[in-house]
């Protein structure tokens, strides 16, 4: 049996799907992969002119040391993920969980809000690095994270720098960050990332015969394949990994497909096809 009948028949004899996401699932949309300070600096080149690395802008420090700097990086990405349209993947996956008994859960270190936007429960969503959506205190004042709804992005891109006023916490005044897991990040508030796990574990014991469809999620930042891992090893649940660089998969765990996201999902449409009937 070839790797895609095998990843179609995992995915029809499941009773829950996991829908596992790095940053090369938004590839497909349009959104720009930040793998390596390469991919960082050709979609920004202001900052690669200035020779800095993602690891110093994408800091909470820099929102201390240049927050117009800071701001105008992650508002130039706030207004990106506002206005990218899901690709057709995301519509296949919502698909194929909710013809599940137990439905579909997402597990995802993106922070673009990118599910939301195609559909996806709430309820079993977690966002492993946080939203880009919601805004936190940098002071850490005790007022909880808001939704960033409100704040409508500024930015002269010839710079990547913020224009107009920052920012600012309602309740001390202080400055605002996004409330996204950082580089060297100890004052991230990890409120709403607390509440979705513990709903997507409630959902895990819930299910018998889990299956994860794990995309774009490499070994960089290993954050997504250690949880596809996990479920395998502790929920007996089997792995379909998609990625064209880094797909090999124990055999034990499941199937892996040397394919970009959206490639490797509409080929494992086509592979559903005959179980459709049954």
């Amino acid at each position: 049996m070839n790797d895609l009948l095998v990843a179609a028949e995992l995915i029809a004899q499941a009773d829950g799907l996991i829908v596992a996401a790095g940053a090369g699932m938004g590839v497909d949309s349009g959104l720009p992969d930040f793998r390596g300070n390469e991919g960082f600096w050709r979609a920004y080149p202001p900052l690669a002119e200035a020779g800095l690395a993602f690891t110093e802008v994408a800091s909470p420090r820099t929102f201390v040391r240049d927050p117009e700097l800071a701001w105008g990086f992650y508002g130039h990405r706030l207004a990106l993920y506002r206005r990218t349209v899901p690709h057709a993947g995301f519509e296949l996956l919502r698909r194929w969980g909710e013809a599940l008994p137990q439905g579909v859960a997402v597990f995802t270190s993106n922070v673009d809000g990118q599910f939301q936007r195609a559909g996806f429960p709430w309820q079993t969503l977690h966002e492993c690095h946080g939203s880009i959506h919601w805004l936190q205190c940098l002071d850490a004042c005790g007022e909880p994270p808001m939704r960033a709804d409100h704040l409508e992005p500024d930015v002269d891109e010839r710079t990547c720098r913020w224009r107009g006023p920052l920012p600012r916490c309602p309740q001390c005044g202080g400055l605002q960050r996004p409330a996204i897991l950082m580089f060297g990040d100890w004052g991230w508030d990890s409120t709403r990332y607390d509440a979705q796990s513990q709903r997507l574990q409630a959902w895990l014991l819930r299910v018998e015969r889990p299956v994860v469809v794990e995309l774009g999620a490499g070994t960089h930042i290993p954050s997504v394949r250690h949880f596809s891992e996990t479920v395998a090893l502790q929920h007996g649940g089997q792995v379909v990994r998609i990625n064209p660089r880094e797909s090999v998969l124990p055999e034990a765990f499941g199937v892996g497909l040397a394919m970009g996201a959206l490639a490797g999902l509409q080929a494992i449409q086509a592979a559903l096809e005959p179980h459709a009937g049954r």
